[in-house]
């Protein structure tokens, strides 16, 4: 279920980046509900440069998504 405080609407870009970090981490825990077998997965992406920028791609688009519903903070 969504969560009914989350909103994509914050002050700054640093707020942004920590929103789109923990949006991040929420879907990855809605894919995968159990913790043993999300930590036993890190052991093989955390070595692994493909894998990062692949993370780093899912935290960009979220964040994409948060600084256009803040209008780039202008």
């Amino acid at each position: 279920m969504a969560d009914p405080t989350l909103s994509l609407i914050v002050p700054t870009a640093d707020a942004g980046l920590e929103l789109a970090l923990h949006v991040s981490r929420l879907s990855i825990k809605a894919m995968q509900p159990d913790a043993a077998v999300r930590d036993g997965l890190r052991v093989h992406y955390a070595h692994d440069a493909a894998e990062l920028i692949a993370c780093s791609q899912v935290v960009a688009t979220n964040f994409a998504t948060v600084a256009a519903a803040n209008n780039y903070w202008r």
